[in-house]
């Protein structure tokens, strides 16, 4: 098939519902695709980097507002605003008054994209009680 169409709201989800696995419901190969939700006052999003594994991120907000802190330093997004992150930079997203919703893309520079285990269709969701 040369194209995949698919309601957001019914892409598999994990993490309670609030990403959900769209690069691996679309058949995207090349890099990664997840989109989350977080309702208004959502604190759970963990503050990470990618310095181990040299991914870079670019997140575009499809709904909704919030600010990202990114090494300390907070910067408001919304659906007006696209922000790339690099590897080894810490970003931790806070969702605005309305909640957000968020696409997220991701690759390693000059490497094939592997998609991690949580991400796969029907992995388990990571969680879930064991």
């Amino acid at each position: 098939m040369s194209y995949t169409a698919k309601r957001i709201d019914e892409m598999e989800a994990i993490y309670g519902g609030a990403f959900r696995r769209a690069g691996a419901e679309l058949g995207v190969e090349s890099f990664g695709l997840q989109v989350f939700d977080m309702p208004a006052g959502f604190e759970n999003y963990p503050e990470h980097d990618h310095s181990q594994d040299g991914q870079e991120e670019v997140y575009v907000v499809l709904r909704g507002s919030g600010e990202f802190e990114i090494d300390g330093e907070p910067v408001p997004v919304d659906p007006e605003r696209i922000v790339r992150v690099a590897a080894g930079t810490k970003r931790k997203l806070r969702p605005g008054p309305q909640g957000i919703r968020v696409l997220a893309l991701g690759g390693i520079p000059g490497a094939l994209y592997e998609r991690p285990e949580p991400f796969k269709l029907g992995a388990p969701d990571p969680t879930a009680a064991a």
